[in-house]
């Protein structure tokens, strides 16, 4: 297998609703607003921490800048490491769109080559999302962005839950895949996966551990989002709104992780 760090844009995820149909606008929060959260709460205190309020962050499959950016618009410094030319391109265009073109580098590379395109030790933050699940070495990706942090640094840690495609797939009336994808070694329901590994949480916190790294938190992401028909969210006054605070509220309750269709570990160092 070929080691690309985020799916092509083709691939169709298995538990499609139309609430993942666009990737920007109100609904595109529903994706990205439990991480983001953790992820400014995390570099504020990293701000804090260092006494610098310009931060070095990686982002290691960043593709076209969806948290490079806000977090570049936030004063810090971020390099993306991609391994596709166009999602660099349109990183390029996106930053400077939004004006933060001078804080923001894209770097051709992946998680297993890492160290030679960026240097080892000299990030205060490491985003990883959405890159294990298509790696060869889930284990070395981790060590690699874990070795990227300073001594002090966090690593904010994104990627596919098993439990999460085991619901869709049943809800669904797929109930043969849901079975597979439960026993799967890889969490995957079928030859026809578009993805080729999901975790549960005790898997990434213990890929994070292993890392060297000290489990700060465990965030469950999307766990109603997917399965909620996008009318409901398109016709109810307020049920957008209402829908992201339900998720916020159960993100961090573990009875939900296991049902979330992401999982977020924050990892931190020293």
């Amino acid at each position: 297998m070929s080691d690309p760090m985020r799916p092509p844009v083709s691939h169709h995820h298995p538990q499609g609703t139309s609430l993942r149909s666009g990737t920007s606008g109100p609904r595109a929060s529903l994706r990205t607003a439990v991480v983001w959260e953790v992820l400014k709460e995390a570099l504020d205190r990293q701000v804090k921490a260092t006494g610098r309020e310009s931060l070095d962050v990686l982002d290691t499959g960043g593709g076209s800048g969806k948290f490079a950016v806000p977090v570049a618009a936030l004063g810090h410094r971020v390099t993306v490491v991609d391994p596709s030319p166009n999602a660099l391109f349109a990183l390029e265009r996106r930053a400077a769109e939004a004006g933060v073109a001078d804080r923001v580098t894209g770097v051709q590379g992946d998680v297993h080559g890492l160290f030679d395109v960026v240097e080892r030790g000299a990030y205060d933050a490491v985003l990883c999302h959405g890159v294990l699940e298509y790696v060869d070495d889930p284990a070395e990706g981790v060590r690699n962005v874990a070795g990227a942090l300073r001594d002090t640094g966090v690593l904010s840690l994104l990627a596919a839950g098993v439990g999460g495609a085991v619901l869709a797939r049943a809800l669904a009336g797929h109930f043969t895949e849901a079975r597979h994808a439960l026993s799967d070694p890889a969490g995957r329901w079928g030859e026809g996966d578009p993805v080729p590994r999901r975790f549960s949480a005790e898997q990434l916190t213990g890929l994070v551990q292993d890392g060297g790294l000290r489990v700060g938190s465990v965030h469950g992401v999307r766990v109603f989002a997917d399965l909620v028909p996008g009318v409901l969210v398109d016709t109810e006054p307020g049920a957008l709104d209402a829908l992201i605070k339900l998720e916020a509220a159960a993100a961090e309750q573990p009875a939900f992780h296991a049902v979330a269709t992401q999982l977020h570990v924050l990892g931190e160092k020293g």
